[in-house]
């Protein structure tokens, strides 16, 4: 099964992933940790990797669709594959498309975490304060929102036209969220 964990930054996607993982054998294909891992690994892909990022560039869709076949080729018995922070745009949900297509597969769900703006932004501020992540600064995480807004949402209509997407307040508890998931899983 194959299933896109969708939200804005700090909706919780991270966690209810660590928790699919934990409760289901799914792996985690999260776009961040594969160019990390890929940049330290030392292949070829990994040496361009390394090069575009401490150019301070941006990895292609090409590059990051190639580290996604490379995981399903290299997992060929899992359970199920959660795409998190992937894709992002139409283009790579196309290439997405593509890739699954040529290995048989497809994306089986697509489950949005629905959260308020507002509420995301105090979230936010208050683990800023609290625990200091840099990608918690409250001004860049406007930015990333507003880039999810424009670049990402778009998404949304595509795959409720294919029947694919399906919708859990992410506003409710970690707990109450999870068992939504779980029975929009069970179903599929």
């Amino acid at each position: 099964m194959n299933l896109i964990l969708f939200g804005p930054p700090a909706a919780g996607k991270g966690t209810q992933a660590k928790k699919l993982v934990n409760e289901r054998n799914f792996i985690q294909l999260s776009t961040g940790d594969m160019l990390r891992a890929a940049r330290s690994s030392g292949s070829e892909l990994g040496k361009r990797v390394a090069g575009i990022m401490d150019s301070g560039g941006l990895v292609s869709d090409e590059i990051v669709i190639a580290l996604i076949e490379e995981q399903l080729d290299n997992n060929p018995d899992a359970v199920g594959f959660i795409f998190d922070g992937f894709p992002r745009t139409v283009p790579q949900a196309k290439a997405l498309d593509d890739l699954l297509e040529a290995k048989g597969q497809k994306v089986d769900i697509v489950i949005r975490l629905s959260v308020d703006d507002d509420v995301l932004i105090e979230r936010v501020v208050t683990r800023f304060e609290q625990e200091g992540r840099a990608d918690d600064n409250p001004e860049s995480f406007k930015k990333r929102l507003n880039a999810y807004n424009e670049q990402t949402a778009p998404l949304l209509p595509i795959y409720a036209e294919q029947g694919k997407l399906r919708e859990v307040d992410g506003m409710q508890a970690i707990g109450t969220v999870s068992a939504e998931i779980n029975k929009i899983l069970d179903k599929v």
